[in-house]
């Protein structure tokens, strides 16, 4: 019989014994409306800012990593790829894209323009990103300036010149080395190996000093069973670390959104458990939401809807980026789910 390190081992037996379990569903923990906050690296740092836009009064603090502008591919692929990941068909046009969100603000569609401006905003690009140009996390950066009442105050901009795209950490023994990508090089599960905690230099702007990280008993990272919140593009299955403190309710809540090629179908749990959100959120009462999008034929990559796909087949002019979208409708579900209070299902 073949002998697996251990690690790798413990990874099949829990998979084979989570397939024969029916998963349970996301609970009701009765989490705090107050704090919270969205991080997302790639397309799920352009799906957060399309969060943050949509919903402003339902969030203190927006992250993105490794991104540009809100509503930068306006509906299509070909700009997404040409304008908001290269920029071989000239920068995103910000003037175009703030005429949009003040007709979306005329319709209802996004939220007030007194609620956006009360966000605090953290922004970080890697110098050599050569998946995502590091000139569109300056035009978000940008746009962000023109939208927050106290810029200086509210905004922070991080730009790491060596690294990649990705998410950089702080590599630590817990961690196999086949989930490490070079910081420079980025590829693979996409977290790298920069020595920086970009989880708790985010945490800390958005919503100030934290207590000191604490080790993670993982046992607290739930799995659950996201169909209640399934729509195109999203997975069956999601993860959601409950500190055991946040179970009797008023914890606060982060939603971190993964990039394309890091959903648990691609990389395993890589980012759910290595992100270093987690031992942040134990150490200050915080449960992190981690919903996983998944591969499709119209979407190989596993990537948040940022473009339009799962409405652009039905819809001239997709609202992927509204409070209409399907998938903004579906993430903001589960926080309205965490929200309820425990006593509610009795």
């Amino acid at each position: 019989m073949r002998a697996f390190p251990p690690f790798i081992a413990g990874l099949i037996f829990s998979a084979g014994a989570l397939a024969d379990d029916p998963l349970p569903e996301l609970p009701q923990l009765g989490t705090s409306p107050d704090a919270i906050s969205v991080i997302g690296i790639s397309s799920g740092g352009y799906m957060a800012t399309q969060l943050a836009v949509a919903w402003p009064e339902r969030f203190k603090g927006l992250a993105v990593l490794a991104a540009g502008p809100w509503s930068c591919a306006q509906g299509g692929l070909g700009r997404a790829l040409g304008q908001c990941m290269s920029t071989r068909r000239g920068p995103p046009d910000l003037a175009s894209l703030d005429l949009k969100l003040r007709d979306y603000q005329a319709r209802e569609l996004v939220g007030h323009t007194a609620d956006l401006a009360k966000l605090r905003a953290y922004v970080w690009h890697g110098g050599a990103d050569n998946v995502v140009d590091p000139s569109l996390g300056e035009a978000l950066a940008k746009q962000l300036s023109g939208w927050l009442a106290n810029p200086p105050e509210q905004l922070q901009v991080d730009v790491a010149p060596e690294a990649g795209h990705g998410w950089p950490i702080r590599s630590n023994e817990q961690i196999p080395p086949s989930w490490l990508a070079e910081c420079r090089g980025g590829g693979g599960t996409h977290l790298l190996a920069c020595g920086t905690d970009i989880a708790g230099d985010a945490l800390a702007w958005l919503h100030g000093e934290l207590a000191p990280a604490q080790e993670v008993d993982m046992t607290q990272l739930l799995r659950f069973d996201q169909e209640d919140f399934a729509v195109r593009g999203m997975s069956s299955v999601g993860y959601a670390l409950i500190p055991e403190a946040c179970k009797a309710g008023g914890c606060d809540l982060t939603l971190a959104l993964h990039g394309c090629g890091m959903d648990s179908e691609q990389i395993d749990e890589a980012f759910v458990r290595h992100s270093g959100l987690n031992e942040w959120a134990v150490a200050n009462q915080r449960v992190v939401l981690y919903p996983q999008a998944k591969t499709s034929l119209a979407n190989p990559q596993g990537c948040w809807d940022w473009w339009g796909f799962t409405e652009s087949t039905w819809q001239l002019d997709p609202l992927h980026d509204t409070r209409e979208g399907v998938q903004v409708s579906a993430l903001m579900a589960m926080i309205d789910r965490l929200e309820e209070s425990p006593a509610e299902d009795e």
